[in-house]
């Protein structure tokens, strides 16, 4: 029975993030006079449809995914009953800009109302990077590290937050020590080198350092507003600092997540109450809106690009170039899905 329940929550958490992405490209088309075929959630076969006065709105039968279909996103699109001048091509260069970024845009104003909703209604964190336990028994506390020591950097990383630290204790090179600067209680700095210790945890090798982080919770209107600042600041840097690290092979594909490995971490989320589920739509979102923005083919950052270059070069790219590219984007895109979609199931079948 929690399964089939997880699913469900899996498929609504997912639902509500694609409805909140394609939504912002929806009513950024309606605002700028862009004719709406379709605003769909899902992909695959349709199971019902209703038509408004020119957009049909849509559920389709596979739960992941969904789609804002435009006039004129296509280069041989060329419909009769779509009026004169409601095309995308028909718009200038802001307006498909702003159409293509709220996508991504208003992923991150969701996230931003749900960070602030769970501060107001159940508290906030302090996001201070405190120790707030160290295990005589780890490595950390043997090297000399305590609880209430403030980490200030990591292998020369500047921390900000506790997520930092957890962050940077994850990418940190397990084949030499890491070098951690903290602040005493005394208010003097002391830097300690620490070895963690190799372990297996669910049959995944795993790095312990034997630090606690549990955060204060934060209550009033002032702290809400500082916590919901900070986490959305620190979500960010932790999508940034990842995708660069990605790029730069310090982090491996074998790495990440698809949709198998975030359900995972649904039913995880569930048995730690609905203020969990709904910081994790919060996380997931603010995830989507950035890669989703990223300059390459076939996301919504790939369009900005030719945008960009087109207000650059004040001359659009050959339409029948950039469809071509986008073609062979989302390709790519299907092809690594299904690498990192089979790479979470041998994880959890191992």
């Amino acid at each position: 029975m929690s399964i089939i329940l997880n699913l469900l929550l899996f498929i609504l958490i997912l639902g509500v993030i694609v409805f909140i992405h394609e939504f912002g490209h929806f009513i950024f088309a309606k605002m700028n006079g862009v004719y709406v075929y379709e605003f769909a959630i899902g992909m695959g076969p349709k199971l019902i449809g209703k038509k408004g006065k020119e957009t049909e709105y849509t559920l389709r039968a596979i739960p992941i995914g969904g789609f804002c279909s435009l006039a004129g996103e296509e280069v041989d699109q060329d419909d009769i009953k779509v009026p004169k001048g409601r095309r995308l091509q028909d718009k200038k260069a802001w307006q498909r800009f702003l159409i293509m970024f709220f996508g991504a845009g208003n992923n991150f104003i969701g996230a931003i109302i749900i960070l602030l909703f769970i501060s107001l209604v159940w508290g906030g964190s302090d996001l201070t990077p405190r120790i707030s336990s160290a295990d005589i028994k780890y490595p950390a506390a043997q090297a000399g590290i305590e609880k209430n020591d403030i980490i200030k950097e990591i292998d020369g990383h500047k921390i900000s937050t506790v997520d930092d630290i957890s962050l940077y204790l994850t990418i940190a090179n397990h084949k030499k020590p890491t070098t951690i600067k903290v602040l005493k209680t005394n208010n003097k700095i002391k830097t300690y080198k620490v070895v963690p210790e190799k372990k297996k945890v669910n049959k995944q090798t795993t790095y312990v350092y034997g630090l606690g982080l549990k955060q204060k919770k934060t209550k009033g209107i002032l702290n809400a507003f500082k916590y919901t600042f900070e986490k959305t600041k620190s979500i960010f840097k932790q999508m940034f600092i990842t995708v660069f690290y990605l790029f730069t092979g310090k982090i491996r594909l074998s790495q990440m997540s698809g949709p198998v490995g975030i359900y995972s971490v649904v039913g995880q989320q569930s048995k730690a109450g609905l203020s969990s589920i709904l910081y994790l739509v919060a996380f997931l979102s603010i995830n989507v809106g950035f890669i989703n923005l990223l300059p390459l083919p076939a996301f919504d950052g790939g369009h900005i690009l030719f945008i960009l270059i087109e207000i650059i070069k004040r001359k659009p790219v050959d339409p029948k170039v950039e469809n071509t590219i986008h073609t062979v984007g989302m390709v790519l895109l299907m092809l690594l899905m299904l690498y990192v979609t089979f790479n979470d199931i041998f994880k959890l079948v191992k």
